[in-house]
Parts: C-alpha cells; structure tokens; sequence
C-alpha cells in the first residue's frame, strides 16, 4: 500500500512539472523574428507582401510562433516593415479580449 501511494505521489508531482510555458510571451516582435525566422530569412522585407493580415497570422502561429499573442506581434511586424511605416513593437496582449473585429469600410 505504501508503495502504491509513493508511486501516485510521484506521478502527481511530475504531472505538475510538465505544464506548457511560452517561451515568447513579452518578447518585442524584432527579437521574435529575430529567433525564429532570420535562419532562413535575412531580411522581414517582402514576407508579408501580397498576404492577407488574418492568413499570414494563421500560418505564423501555425509554423513559427508559439502562441497567438506573438502571432499577432509577429504579422504586425512584418506587416508594418513592408508597408514602410515603422511602428513601435508593442508588448503582447495577455487576454483575448484585446483583439478586436476589424473596422467598418467607410462609405463613399
């Protein structure tokens, strides 16, 4: 009996040690990129060209990030270098209550 309740002990234990972090959580999007797409990518120019903001989200958080916060840090970024504008890399939002529908078109 004792060694039955030790092994449960220890089963408990180490099923607690394993809980998923990111790793990329706070991370500013420069150093994201930076890790994990400039060894094949030299350049974040030209890598959101042509792409749809809510597509090439999918398929970063798909293939390079970790979570959808540096997703989202992630496409900004990119989005933001191939449109000229350089923005202020902002720290990632915590909560999905942050992401919002995109703005209405304006009427002409």
């Amino acid at each position: 009996m004792a060694c039955g309740l030790f092994a449960l002990a220890a089963l408990v234990a180490l099923s607690g040690a394993a809980i998923a972090q990111n790793l990329d959580q706070g991370k500013p999007a420069p150093k994201l990129f930076a890790e994990s797409c400039a060894s094949c990518h030299r350049s974040a120019r030209g890598l959101a060209k042509g792409r749809f903001h809510l597509t090439l989200y999918l398929f970063l958080q798909k293939h390079y990030a970790s979570g959808s916060s540096s997703a989202w840090a992630l496409t900004s970024y990119l989005e933001s270098i191939d449109s000229g504008k350089r923005v202020a890399a902002k720290p990632a939002a915590t909560s999905r209550s942050s992401f919002r529908p995109p703005a209405p078109v304006p009427a002409r």
